[in-house]
């Protein structure tokens, strides 16, 4: 009853602003992760289309691998440039920048005649949906009350699995009509770039550091400093894992699920809409996994979370591509995959906050959460490689899950940050 009634006085805290911060940084988000997806849910009929007659399983397994390796790089890049630049330039507006580059090159993929066309708006896309997390998820920890702060991070995460419902969603109503309009709709998000542009002012934690930091350059360098060092690594692997999970297995979901379907029996609607179900499955779990973490993490400490996050994935994985034999199975095995493989980016907007200061807190989330996505980008592009040796693509997903038991070992290196105030 105490512990109750506690919660309901910190909920009291939250001013009519700070929940409005909360409500652009998350729909900026959902938006982002729908723009993100909407390949996923595409890429097989879209390369079909792209690469010709002559397009095979292996070739789309290739050419879709190559696409999303570039995604990645492009992610990276963007994540950390426009880190910087919201340190330098502040959160919301770097937001409104970054919103608006995601919305008009995710339409802009729509209009695609060749296979690499398609990865260069990607490539670009990328460079937005990097940028508007490390904005979002600083604007958010800065704005927000100490004692509501993890669980406001924790609420902002579970945006990536509305987006990701939001993109089934389209892709479902939309059946039957060619993969370019899909991509059209992803030109939404700019209505919330002008909502922030008009709603959202600049942090104050912010403007004291920017003003106090004015004749000092600021810069990825600092990030290496000893005080920093082992905290920038940390972060950076941890996200590299759970990066390299996601795009190099659990998002080939689709990919999977139209393996596991006859389409001798089945039109090609039908089988769009089976799709779309399971990539709703997987994300039901994963919304759940997003609200989880904060709890978890408020419990068992930063460290805890993240490991029950990494042994979960390192075990669901492999069950969820590998014992299915019929599409039943598979949509109730999706959703555990779904809670540890995506519950676990709920831990960054939390972490990687709580271990930079103000002065460079962009910079080093942005730069922690996507310079792994450089190697990670190795991942899409090694499933694609593994689905041309083993033949499926359950066998090739299945075979990344040992990068989670790397994230376990980077652990032991992790600073426990729990009860600790953003500096």
């Amino acid at each position: 009853m105490e512990s109750k009634t506690k919660a309901a006085s910190a909920w009291r805290q939250l001013s009519g602003y700070q929940a409005l911060v909360l409500v652009v940084a998350w729909l900026g988000w959902v938006f982002d992760s729908m723009d993100a997806t909407i390949y996923t849910l595409v890429m097989t009929p879209a390369l079909k289309e792209l690469l010709g007659p002559g397009a095979t399983l292996e070739s789309i397994g290739w050419h879709g691998g190559m696409i999303f390796s570039v995604f990645l790089i492009g992610w990276a890049i963007g994540g950390v440039a426009f880190g910087i630049l919201a340190d330098w330039l502040g959160r919301a507006r770097t937001l409104v920048i970054t919103i608006l580059i995601y919305a008009v090159f995710t339409a802009m993929a729509g209009l695609s005649h060749t296979w690499w066309e398609l990865g260069l708006y990607r490539f670009l896309t990328a460079l937005g949906i990097g940028g508007e997390w490390a904005a979002g998820a600083t604007l958010v920890a800065e704005v927000w009350p100490e004692s509501l702060r993890v669980k406001g991070a924790g609420v902002l995460q579970s945006a990536w699995g509305a987006g990701y419902f939001l993109g089934a969603g389209a892709c479902y109503l939309l059946a039957g009509q060619s993969w370019r309009v899909l991509f059209f709709v992803g030109i939404a998000p700019a209505v919330v770039a002008i909502l922030v542009r008009l709603k959202v002012r600049e942090p104050e934690k912010w403007v004291e550091a920017r003003r106090a930091a004015a004749a000092s350059p600021l810069g990825i360098r600092e990030l290496f400093r000893p005080g920093l060092r082992r905290d920038t690594l940390v972060g950076s692997t941890l996200a590299f894992v759970a990066v390299f999970g996601l795009w190099g297995a659990t998002n080939w979901t689709p990919s999977l699920i139209r393996e596991l379907l006859d389409p001798r029996r089945l039109d090609p609607e039908a089988v769009t809409r089976m799709v779309s179900y399971a990539v709703m499955s997987l994300n039901a779990g994963a919304m759940v996994g997003y609200l989880a973490f904060a709890p978890i993490a408020e419990r068992l400490g930063r460290r805890g979370a993240f490991l029950v996050m990494l042994l979960g994935a390192a075990i669901t994985m492999p069950a969820a591509f590998l014992l299915p034999d019929s599409y039943t199975v598979s949509i109730l095995l999706l959703p555990l995959l779904g809670f540890f493989s995506n519950g676990i980016f709920s831990g960054f907007p939390i972490y990687l906050p709580e271990i930079f200061p103000t002065r460079i807190r962009a910079t080093g989330s942005g730069f922690c959460f996507n310079v792994g996505r450089v190697l990670a980008a190795s991942g899409p592009f090694l499933t694609g490689y593994l689905v041309t040796q083993f033949g499926t693509f359950a066998r090739a997903a299945s075979a990344i899950a040992g990068i989670y038991l790397l994230g376990a070992v980077a652990l032991i290196f992790a600073r426990e940050t729990k009860g600790a105030a953003i500096q």
